[in-house]
């Protein structure tokens, strides 16, 4: 297995990316994007924001946890999730922002209303700013899928529409003392459709290779690292690769400050069927494989990290 990932541009035409993306994300399973349209103001208002929100008192953030939700709005506190068969939680922090519906949308019955920090009047319109923006840089990225699969490149446009996708705010604070075994997140794959994250500059992100191995993940300052997730490694029954990652503890200077980064968890809308035959991929006997609804999948995925 190659050990470069992809690095495209997405001023480009898509036909001229969508080879080296592909094989990018069929090999490794992740690739890196420049010339994504996040405009940088908005992401620079974003770092600032988040960081406003996670310095403010544990009593004030942890008003905003909401029980019973599984994380899946509001605030996530330190020492919640942990990763699939891991012994102890991440060394992490998050909080959530979901999909904004219109009234009377039936995706509403999988989707709670977002929730914001009222201590932080520009919390609200630079998140949903943000989120819009990653959400069409996503949109393109899976259009450079379709066409490496051979679909038409908007196949993926109504799979996504009003989908259960996620921005993640997250810390990591500083780790001079962590618990034995604990890491900043430990070794996992994404559930989601696609991942388009922010703040991989930091040191700390690694891949895992097929010699277990692993492969430091080093972008260019501004770009965005995207991985593919597990739903769409099982819409193309394993043909694209959902690749386990980790985020480690840092040595030296660096574990006495924290780390933060803003990963856009893109999802299939709650009701769209993940089943190989919908990309032409018949025969299938793997019941890992299986159809399955996108929510459903979610919701087997999130009990397993404690969320749900």
């Amino acid at each position: 297995m190659s050990d470069k990932l992809a690095s495209v541009s997405l001023k480009q035409p898509l036909d001229d990316i969508a080879q080296e993306l592909g094989r990018s994300f069929e090999t490794l399973g992740f690739g890196v994007i420049r010339d994504h349209g996040v405009p940088d103001a908005l992401v620079t208002k974003s770092w600032q924001t988040a960081q406003d929100f996670f310095a403010l008192p544990e009593e004030t953030k942890r008003a905003y946890a909401i029980a019973g939700s599984g994380g899946a709005r509001g605030y996530t506190p330190f020492g919640t999730e942990k990763a699939k068969d891991a012994n102890v939680h991440d060394l992490k922090e998050f909080w959530h922002v979901g999909q904004t519906l219109p009234d009377g949308d039936p995706q509403a019955e999988h989707m709670p209303p977002n929730i914001w920090p009222s201590e932080l009047p520009e919390f609200e319109p630079t998140f949903l700013d943000l989120y819009r923006s990653l959400e069409n840089a996503g949109s393109r990225v899976l259009s450079a899928i379709a066409i490496y699969l051979g679909l038409p490149r908007e196949w993926f446009a109504p799979t996504v529409e009003h989908g259960n996708s996620v921005l993640r705010l997250l810390h990591y604070p500083p780790v001079p003392d962590a618990v034995e075994g604990a890491v900043r997140a430990a070794a996992h794959e994404d559930i989601n459709t696609i991942t388009l994250l922010m703040g991989a500059e930091e040191a700390g992100l690694e891949l895992l290779k097929n010699d277990g191995s692993w492969l430091p993940i080093d972008p260019p300052p501004g770009a965005i690292v995207v991985n593919i997730g597990d739903m769409l490694q099982r819409l193309t029954a394993g043909r694209l690769r959902s690749t386990t990652h980790r985020v480690v503890n840092p040595v030296g200077e660096a574990a006495s400050r924290s780390r933060y980064s803003m990963p856009f968890f893109l999802h299939f809308r709650s009701d769209f069927m993940i089943d190989p035959a919908k990309v032409g991929i018949d025969d299938v006997n793997d019941s890992a494989f299986a159809p399955i609804s996108a929510h459903d999948y979610l919701m087997e995925r999130l009990r397993e990290i404690n969320l749900a």
